[in-house]
């Protein structure tokens, strides 16, 4: 953790956070244009396969929303209205008709839709996140007081930490439309996890199993990480955005010290470059993979959270997220022009334990990314 937080003041810093930003979000407005050459019309981008082929999805997929998110962020930087048009384009490919049994209608809908009408003003966009937002709130279990993730309830009532993200579309769609009862719910799923996903050190679980009648804990576990008791690197990425991004929507100080608390443990655990191992607990450690996904949401939470965070814990903060976002822009992890079928990072980690998407581009660590150097910027 040393190495990181001096690393700004001892390094040889040769090109500038904005000379980075730039450089970055030209070869995604590049890469994007070349992405979307190789889709047919209806196909988002997931991932490439072990033999370096571009693997897609439908609108139905839980990744859909962020390559169009890509696409505004990288509008918003540039101004560039051939992206502008290509963001519109496949955000209005997601039908939230299409997303009825979906749990991450946050990653779906906020990332797309969200980012349209923030960026846009435009009202035709409101709809579909209201539609998603009171969608989303049909899985909330009033008696566990959170809302299911994975569906098949013969398995109990299952909660991921990666549906901290999912609230952020809650939160928003309760101002935007005068809705309460949205505020209320993702509070009560923020409090739930907060109670049940978390160990002493503040690293998390990925999965915990509610009693659908009762509210009480089946089991906890870990579905893709190493295992049961390790720290799978997503899983604390989602927890210290999570709670950093419900701090911002409700005020509530024990939500901020919550993502202080998983942010500090977070920095324990981050190798000199800041890219996060898979698993913090991988015996393989240092031969094994990283998560670029994992470190662009780490680099992006960071960055906010550094505006709430005082002092020392300010100063890390900052320090780790411009680490990362170097190294994510560093040739090792930084795709060239023209390769990678349009994705813009490499290196990044979907399911180990599964088999799929590992060592691979993954479509929503770019949008974490440009998220990031874009709330650095505006720092």
């Amino acid at each position: 953790m040393m190495s990181l937080a001096l690393w700004l003041v001892t390094g040889c810093v040769s090109e500038s956070m904005k000379s980075v930003s730039d450089r970055v979000f030209q070869r995604a407005a590049e890469q994007f244009v070349l992405m979307d050459s190789n889709l047919a019309e209806g196909e988002f981008p997931r991932s490439l396969d072990t033999l370096g082929n571009l693997v897609t999805s439908d609108s139905k997929w839980w990744c859909c929303g962020f390559f169009p998110g890509s696409l505004w962020y990288t509008y918003e930087y540039t101004g560039d209205e051939r992206i502008k048009a290509l963001a519109e384009k496949y955000t209005r490919s997601i039908k939230v008709a299409d997303l009825l049994y979906d749990h991450d209608l946050g990653f779906e809908v906020w990332c797309s839709y969200g980012n349209a009408f923030r960026l846009t003003g435009d009202q035709t966009y409101k709809p579909q996140i209201e539609e998603a937002a009171a969608l989303l709130a049909t899985r909330y279990s009033p008696v566990v007081k959170a809302i299911r993730s994975w569906n098949n309830p013969h398995k109990g009532f299952r909660v991921i930490i990666d549906n901290m993200m999912n609230l952020e579309l809650l939160e928003e769609a309760s101002k935007m439309f005068a809705c309460d009862s949205l505020d209320r719910i993702a509070q009560d799923h923020a409090n739930t996890t907060m109670a049940n996903h978390f160990r002493e050190d503040y690293t998390t679980w990925h999965l915990v199993n509610y009693v659908d009648a009762d509210g009480s804990v089946r089991r906890k576990h870990t579905v893709q990480g190493y295992s049961d008791d390790s720290a799978w690197a997503r899983g604390q990425a989602w927890a210290l955005y999570g709670y950093t991004m419900m701090y911002r929507e409700t005020g509530r100080r024990e939500y901020l010290q919550q993502a202080l608390n998983v942010g500090d443990m977070i920095l324990c655990h981050l190798p000199e470059d800041g890219v996060a191992y898979w698993d913090f607990d991988d015996p393989k450690i240092p031969d094994t993979y990283r998560d670029a996904s994992a470190a662009a949401v780490m680099a992006s939470a960071y960055v906010e959270l550094c505006g709430y965070a005082e002092g020392r814990q300010c100063k890390e903060y900052k320090a780790v997220a411009e680490k990362i976002l170097r190294t994510l822009a560093s040739d090792e992890y930084l795709c060239a022009t023209g390769e990678c079928h349009g994705f813009l990072l490499k290196h990044s980690v979907g399911s180990i334990p599964h088999g799929n998407e590992v060592d691979v581009p993954l479509t929503y660590a770019d949008y974490y990314f440009l998220e990031a150097l874009i709330r650095y910027n505006n720092l």
